[in-house]
């Protein structure tokens, strides 16, 4: 199983992490998209380090054209020699509209075409061939030599897709690379009952197999090396969920463990901008509904038996001491050690 671990912060800073994880044995280092730059923070990461792997996790998709995504992309693969992956995602209609000043429409869709779109860019640039995609949302039928910048040595970059949605899963089984389940509001029950049908529902569609699809580790998993810090973990799932769980659009998650009142007080009390009653709304009982508990050294066991889907997984611990940092390194280890199918158990084909 491949690891990663996030990097983030000023993307000046954030390759510093990124050249640890790096020299610590990581498979690949991720980074969100919150109040910095993916992609530059990606660059940085990869002029500062040799071999890690660099993936989005994630990219806000329609701010941005797909072509000026994909010369990003392209540029990014190129640079640091064929090492990136382009994670998605579409972010909700409030930020798109009133965050970036942009448009919106539906999510699943659009998302597609701009999959497509920029492959059918990339195919130009590697193979030559003529841009003629034509979408409802984007189109893709002008490439003159002045702005192509030609083929590179290297396969075009993975696109990973960010999911919480039936429809949007459909989309990542159909046309991307690899899945990257929402770890912010997302459970093993809603993963396997929801996520991983519909993903291989697009699979179908497109006469692919899990063997063509990537898929991270998923679900509210509180680990700790004892029962107290297990607790506190546990505990810990208050800050995402009370974020989360403020938003409708993620709903669904808590109607699915009869927690579907829980979400409306925390999309009434945000609307009065009460946060800090939020986190006290949410209960120790109700965590418990939706979280997993594992200590941690018996994690890359419960990863092998409880998420035989998955190939990748974010994974860090402390490395403070030489103590730390020897037990870290013997833990990420086994995890790496551990050989998973791929294929959701009840859903091979």
């Amino acid at each position: 199983m491949k690891v990663g671990t996030g990097i983030g912060g000023w993307p000046g800073k954030a390759w510093e992490g990124a050249k640890r994880a790096e020299a610590a044995g990581y498979d690949y280092v991720t980074c969100g998209e919150l109040a910095h730059d993916s992609i530059v923070t990606m660059a940085l990461a990869g002029a500062h380090t040799e071999s890690i792997g660099l993936q989005t996790g994630v990219t806000i998709a329609f701010p941005r054209s797909p072509m000026v995504l994909a010369m990003e992309a392209w540029d990014l693969q190129q640079a640091t020699g064929g090492r990136f992956v382009l994670g998605l995602g579409s972010q909700v209609k409030g930020h798109n509209e009133r965050r970036f000043g942009g448009t919106w429409s539906p999510p699943a869709p659009r998302m597609k075409e701009y999959i497509q779109m920029i492959r059918a860019i990339w195919d130009s640039w590697q193979n030559g061939t003529t841009p003629e995609f034509l979408g409802r949302e984007y189109r893709y039928t002008l490439m003159t030599p002045n702005f192509n910048p030609g083929p590179i040595d290297f396969d075009p970059p993975k696109i990973y897709l960010a999911v919480v949605g039936d429809a949007m899963a459909r989309v990542a089984g159909e046309v991307a690379d690899g899945v990257l389940p929402h770890g912010g509001i997302m459970t093993d029950r809603y993963m396997r009952e929801v996520m991983l049908p519909n993903i291989r529902t697009g699979l179908e569609r497109s006469g692919r197999t899990w063997d063509d699809i990537d898929v991270a580790v998923s679900g509210y998993l509180a680990l700790g090396d004892d029962e107290e810090a297990i607790m506190a973990a546990v505990d810990g799932f208050r800050q995402p969920l009370h974020f989360y769980g403020s938003t409708r659009t993620y709903h669904k998650v808590l109607k699915m463990h009869g927690l579907e009142d829980l979400g409306m007080k925390l999309h009434a009390l945000s609307l009065e901008g009460r946060w800090k009653e939020m986190r006290e709304t949410i209960t120790t009982d109700d965590l418990l509904k939706l979280c997993e508990t594992c200590k941690t050294d018996d994690y890359p066991e419960f990863l092998g038996e409880h998420r035989e889907y998955a190939r990748l997984v974010g994974w860090g611990g402390p490395r403070d001491t030489p103590e730390q940092a020897a037990r870290t390194a013997e833990r990420l280890s086994r995890i790496q050690a551990v050989t998973t199918s791929g294929i959701p158990r009840g859903l091979e084909f």
